[in-house]
């Protein structure tokens, strides 16, 4: 119930800008840094601390693209709803490099990649000219977890396989994402942001874990130059797509 009605003002307030305000959209595609973050997470990473480095957890890249809104509230701020897909996940590796055991080459590895797709919901304001921060409320929808496990001997791929294990997860999560950027005259840009996941992603409570990524992109910027409002009072709606001059 919570979510309709966060959706349904969310809704209203972008359908009441666009009738007033010269609306623009753009791309977007990068890289993510991702990791999980909790409570019990910190006690297995203290106890892979006692391995000397032979077991460390590591940060999953993955990458993320889409689309967003931008929605003019003024000479200074904007409302910018976004849409993209995004990888993110954790992983655990091994190196055993024993003295006993080196001559083997032991290595074993354990990621959890996961398929999100992402609704940045942020206010964007221009501190300088070209220089911008944002922040806001997203809500990510998991579409797909998988475990992968793998085990090699001698450079020897002995088992690589991948589980599927969505159910295992809550479907919805929500966070807070912000950042920096920067947008050339030529509608170009640049920025780098960060997910704080508020949501646990365990569905059974059996462990406390959160999203944590961050992310790195690059994207492209259009204007249309037409107003909502004079497009809608006309013969049918008017769109008209041209870059950012």
């Amino acid at each position: 119930m919570i979510k309709k009605i966060f959706f349904t003002i969310i809704f209203s307030v972008m359908m009441m800008q666009m009738m007033y305000a010269q609306v623009s959209y753009g791309i977007r595609s990068g890289i993510n840094f991702s990791k999980w973050e909790g409570d019990d997470l910190e006690l297995i990473e203290d106890l892979l601390d006692k391995t000397d480095g032979y077991v460390v957890t590591k940060g999953k890249k993955g990458l993320h693209i889409g689309g967003y809104v931008r929605i003019p509230m003024g000479e200074v701020f904007s409302f910018e709803p976004g849409l993209q897909y995004s990888k993110k996940g954790y992983s655990i590796k091994g190196d055993f490099q024993i003295p006993v055991l080196k001559y083997f080459g032991i290595n074993i590895g354990a990621q959890v990649q996961q398929h999100y797709i992402d609704i940045p919901l942020v206010i964007k304001a221009n501190v300088v000219k070209g220089l911008q921060v944002y922040a806001g409320p997203q809500v990510s929808f998991l579409a797909r977890s998988s475990l992968n496990a793998k085990l090699g001997i001698l450079g020897i791929s002995i088992f690589n396989k991948g589980f599927g294990i969505t159910e295992r997860f809550n479907k919805v999560d929500l966070g807070l994402t912000g950042g920096i950027g920067y947008e050339f005259d030529n509608g170009l840009n640049v920025q780098a942001g960060y997910d704080h996941g508020l949501s646990k992603l365990d569905k059974n409570d059996n462990y406390e874990a959160f999203n944590r990524v961050v992310k790195i992109s690059g994207g492209l910027y259009f204007l249309i130059p037409v107003n909502m409002k004079e497009a809608v009072s006309g013969n049918g709606y008017c769109f008209l797509f041209a870059p950012k001059p």
